[in-house]
This record gives C-alpha cells, sequence and structure tokens, in this order.
C-alpha cells in the first residue's frame, strides 16, 4: 500500500466557549476546512462530582450542514424544535442534520449529573453540498449497540460510526460518502488503514501516542491533515492506549460562507438564515 503523506500538523488550541473549555484543531489560520468537515471541537474529559453542568448549551439555531456528538463518556439531553428529545451516553453519537434550519441544545442529563463522572466528546461539523443545504432536518439517535465494532489486529479495535471498513457498515446515514471510524490501538499495535482516493482524510489523535507510516510519531490533541497521495495510512500504537478518531470524506469543494451557527455558499444565503431564524421559519423552542 502507498501511504499518505501529512500536509499539515494541527495541534487542538483550548478556547473558553462560555465557561467551557474545548480544544478545536480545525479550523485554524492555516487550513479553513478539511473538505467536507468544518470543525472539530474535543470537550473533556470533565470530572462531575459537585452536580454542575459541564456542559450546557443554550437553544441555538444552525442551517447548512450536520453538527455531530460523539460521546465517550457522560450523558447528554438533546432537544430541538422538531420536537426531538435524545439522551447520550457511554459511546453514543448523534448526528443531527441541520439542513433548511433546526434550533436545539444540548445539556448534561439529569442522570449524569446526580450520579456523577467523566464526560468527554467531540463534535464535529461536516458541511452539506449547495443541493443539500435546505433539506428537511433529520435527526438520528445512534446508540454504542447498534455501532460495529470489529478487532482489525491483536490490540487494535474500531468502531465504525459511518460509512464502511472492511465488511462493517456504520448505521449513520450519510448525504455523501463519508467515514468516520473511532479507533483504539494498544501498545505495538499496528493497522493498515485503506482510504478511498478521493477522500479528503483527516485523524484526531485524542490521547495517547502513535506512530504514522512507520516514520513519525504524534502525541494526543493533534489532527493530522492529509495529502491525497496514497492509497491509505498505517498507524501503530506507541502508548499504553491511544484513542483516534479517523475521518475521511469526498470533498464538495463549494464555496463556504459561514456566519455563527449558519454555514452557506455565499453572503446572501447567510442574510437569508438570519432573517428567517429571526422570524420562526426554523422552528420554535421554548425551555421547560
Amino acid at each position: 500500500m502507498d501511504y499518505r503523506s501529512v500536509a499539515h500538523i494541527l495541534p487542538a488550541e483550548a478556547l473558553d466557549m462560555g465557561g467551557t473549555t474545548v480544544h478545536q484543531p480545525l479550523p485554524t489560520q492555516r487550513v479553513e476546512q478539511i473538505d467536507p468537515f468544518l470543525l472539530l471541537h474535543h470537550f473533556g474529559p470533565f470530572e462531575v462530582s459537585d452536580g454542575r453542568p459541564p456542559l450546557d448549551v443554550a437553544p441555538h439555531p444552525h442551517r447548512g450542514f450536520e453538527p455531530i456528538t460523539f460521546l465517550y463518556s457522560g450523558g447528554l439531553r438533546h432537544r430541538d424544535s422538531r420536537n426531538n428529545t435524545g439522551y447520550l451516553s457511554d459511546g453514543d453519537v448523534q448526528w443531527m442534520t441541520a439542513g433548511m434550519g433546526i434550533i436545539h441544545s444540548e445539556r448534561a442529563s439529569k442522570e449524569f449529573l446526580e450520579r456523577g463522572g467523566k464526560m468527554e466528546g467531540i463534535q464535529l461539523w461536516v458541511n452539506l453540498a449547495p443541493e443539500h443545504k435546505m433539506v428537511q432536518p433529520r435527526y438520528q439517535d445512534i446508540k454504542a449497540d447498534a455501532i460495529p465494532s470489529v478487532e482489525l489486529s491483536p490490540g487494535a479495535t474500531v468502531k465504525v460510526v459511518a460509512g464502511q471498513l472492511g465488511e462493517s457498515k456504520g448505521p449513520a446515514q450519510t448525504y455523501r460518502p463519508i467515514n468516520a471510524w473511532q479507533l483504539t490501538l494498544r501498545a505495538n499495535a499496528t493497522v493498515d488503514l485503506p482510504i478511498p482516493t478521493d477522500h479528503n482524510l483527516g485523524v484526531y489523535l485524542l490521547d495517547g501516542e502513535v506512530r504514522l507510516n512507520d516514520n513519525f510519531n504524534y502525541s494526543g490533541r493533534t489532527l493530522l491533515h492529509f495529502r491525497r497521495d496514497g492509497a491509505g495510512i498505517r498507524l501503530t500504537g506507541v502508548a499504553d492506549e491511544t484513542r483516534i478518531l479517523v475521518l475521511s470524506g469526498r470533498p464538495i469543494g463549494a464555496p463556504v460562507t459561514s456566519y455563527g451557527p449558519f454555514v452557506m455558499n455565499n453572503q446572501t444565503e447567510i442574510m437569508e438564515a438570519m432573517r428567517d431564524y429571526q422570524m420562526g421559519k426554523m422552528g420554535f423552542y421554548i425551555e421547560e
């Protein structure tokens, strides 16, 4: 296999998001997107023992993309203006299509706050192509036991959330070809991952340390952006345990104009999104 080379090494920077610290490797001044992936936030791990919510996101709108939450541990409650209610716990994934517009909130669940423990997750924004930006909103609540888990080699386990790896297909429904794989490597475990040659590729290391392509080592909270110059990558665990999120997707190649929670193709569409939100066309959400 011809291995892909690294185009950019993107360390995750700590950001204060309304009192919650998240680590953001994408976007940066150097790399605005890894088309179709727009944003990655790694939150936690937070230790909760006093009932105070580590993550408390009040109702807010979205249009034109898919916000996805990978919850590694903890408990979250989702509510939105389409009357969807969902509860996420350890290993669950929430794959939401904002499409033409939706208002939602994400808060630590009451059950999690009562029992305490660690909360950690990743929020990923995936762009929608121009022809899909105004589709009807959709909510996919994917439970951990519905995600295929495969041992690729001794000490190497992958969960296929979206796309396909070998014979395993992920449960997430996507509007374009996308792979989202949660990989765990023990020390000295090695895997060769095939990547479609027409996909862009980003590999985020949550923690631990990994050797790439039998060459350089990289440590946690780092996003590796790859060139499209090979058929895959080789990863070898260096630390006792390394957790990795592998993201590949066929690029859209369309202009991107964003403003806060709206991601469209031009400024006129952004203005329309703001107007539609103010006029209530994205629905109404009144918290209890």
